[in-house]
């Protein structure tokens, strides 16, 4: 837990703009049960950063307990908490919550609408009567929804949310749902997901991550992953700003979620990754995703 508040303090001394935690149970490697609280731990840790709790797994909790907890924390850190919700793709974690795992996506079909009104401050009695709620009226927390097909975009976009992307997706595939995103009319971020590395990555690490992955997500997932996409690797800083950009105007997305924890990678790399990727891919990055704005 500290070194994770100490990654945190790192990027934001390196120029990320905020970071993402997100949620498994039962221990599965390189996740917490609770992306929430440790959002508040690094909320805690740094000054100006944002941190969004992103994917929330929405159908293992109550929509207005999530609304209630996510509204309080924007309302200890104003201006800096974020929040994202996916269906889930794990068939552990519902059975972790005692609920049938092929309701998930039904689940949140139904509540997505429910909490994304109350974190704009949109609710009936009673939950309107929680002052954190009602604040969310005059400072709506900005959210996302995870969006692997057309169908999730537009869902994402008729509620006026952002679309964060798998990270295994093609360019391809996430330009067909950008284009369904935009056409419903979501105007928030695009986030595209790539696992990076500048210099020479671990990829033995890296292919045992994917491993596990493809072990558990749905065929109709992995049809539209690429073979060696997920990775983004260069020799330099700027090269690795230069790729990404480029699946930036591919794949027609507007930010990235960057990942540099692989399972067996040690802390240190990690923090020279952050380091490294903050100094010299973040400044190309950013200019190019100006230009595509």
């Amino acid at each position: 837990m500290e070194e994770m508040r100490r990654q945190s303090q790192l990027a934001e001394a390196s120029g990320f703009d905020g970071v993402m935690t997100s949620e498994h149970h039962g221990g599965v490697r390189g996740y917490i049960p609770n992306p929430l609280q440790l959002a508040s731990w690094l909320l805690d840790a740094t000054e100006h950063l944002w941190v969004a709790a992103c994917p929330l797994l929405l159908p293992l909790r109550h929509w207005t307990h999530v609304a209630e907890e996510v509204a309080w924390l924007a309302c200890r850190f104003p201006g800096r908490v974020g929040a994202g919700f996916a269906a889930g793709g794990l068939a552990q974690d519902f059975e972790l919550a005692d609920l049938p795992f092929e309701e998930a996506l039904a689940r949140f079909k139904r509540d997505l609408p429910r909490v994304v009104g109350a974190l704009r401050g949109d609710v009936s009695p009673p939950l309107d009567g929680d002052p954190a709620i009602r604040r969310c009226a005059e400072a709506p927390v900005p959210l996302v929804s995870a969006a692997q097909s057309p169908a999730a975009a537009r869902r994402a976009g008729r509620l006026g949310m952002a679309v964060l992307y798998d990270s295994l997706q093609t360019v391809e595939r996430m330009a067909a749902v950008s284009a369904a995103h935009a056409a419903a009319g979501g105007s928030g971020a695009r986030i595209a997901i790539r696992r990076v590395w500048i210099g020479g990555p671990p990829r033995e690490e890296v292919n045992a991550q994917m491993d596990f992955y493809r072990g558990y997500a749905p065929a109709q997932a992995q049809a539209h992953w690429g073979d060696g996409e997920e990775l983004v690797a260069g020799a330099t800083g700027e090269e690795v700003g230069q790729k990404l950009a480029e699946i930036a105007r591919s794949g027609r997305c507007d930010a990235f979620n960057l990942r540099v924890h692989v399972h067996g990678v040690a802390p240190g790399p990690v923090r020279e990754q952050i380091e490294r990727l903050g100094g010299e891919a973040i400044p190309v990055l950013r200019e190019a995703l100006a230009g595509i704005a």
